[in-house]
């Protein structure tokens, strides 16, 4: 009978790690394409080439963890591109400055991993699922660059914006990076893409729109019904 110390040296080993590789990098793809809720762990193991059923369940326990290792690798790197953002910032009251900090190490990132990728389409899915996305902002938020980034953001913006206000901007501009990289990543991968497109060039456009979404004029209401702010 294989103990549990055993089982811990062999998953540290390196043919462990490189199970856990490919099952992760199977993961990502098929969840990219179908959804977290429609791929099983079976399908998963089968894609990475094991013949063990269990062996995503082995390595990894449950779905979650696994979405969150998946996460947290490539959040890392983002992580490692971003400080260095955010040292050039500095104590910057440039709105465009901090945006820039959210954008280019999400974007140069990507670029690093080449035609095909998957990781984009994937970060869309985890978006749409309310618990896993839980599990993954509260693991994001203990960068520190991340928040770093977010508390520059909000000393520019609390002199015009109302903390719900930002909050409520912040989930925008949070999918419309997120999307936006998914489309982008499928437009590479499917040969559609413009003549011209690249990661660099919607890293710009991203920035026009956020910075434009960011400090964008609030529009006060004071009865039921929406009011058009007056021209």
């Amino acid at each position: 009978m294989v103990n549990d110390t055993t089982d811990l040296t062999e998953r540290r080993s390196p043919r462990g790690a490189g199970t856990r590789e490919a099952i992760m990098a199977a993961a990502e793809r098929l969840y990219a394409e179908h959804g977290l809720s429609s791929v099983s762990n079976r399908q998963i193991g089968e894609a990475a080439g094991q013949a063990n059923t269990t062996v995503v369940s082995y390595h990894f326990g449950s779905k979650a963890a696994l979405v969150r290792a998946i996460m947290t690798r490539h959040g890392a790197h983002v992580d490692a591109i971003r400080q260095r953002y955010v040292e050039d910032a500095g104590g910057s009251d440039d709105v465009r400055q901090w945006v820039r900090c959210l954008v280019r190490p999400v974007t140069e990132h990507l670029d690093t991993l080449g035609v095909p990728s998957w990781h984009a389409r994937f970060a869309v899915q985890v978006l749409t699922d309310p618990l896993i996305r839980a599990l993954v902002t509260d693991e994001s938020l203990t960068r520190d660059s991340l928040w770093q980034t977010l508390l520059g953001l909000g000393r520019c913006l609390e002199s015009t914006l109302s903390a719900d206000v930002r909050r409520e901007r912040g989930h925008m501009a949070r999918h419309l990076i997120t999307h936006t990289c998914a489309e982008h990543e499928r437009a590479l991968a499917d040969g559609t893409a413009e003549p011209g497109a690249s990661w660099p060039r919607t890293a710009t456009a991203l920035e026009d729109a956020l910075v434009g979404l960011l400090t964008a004029p609030t529009t006060h209401l004071t009865g039921g019904a929406d009011e058009v702010p007056s021209p």
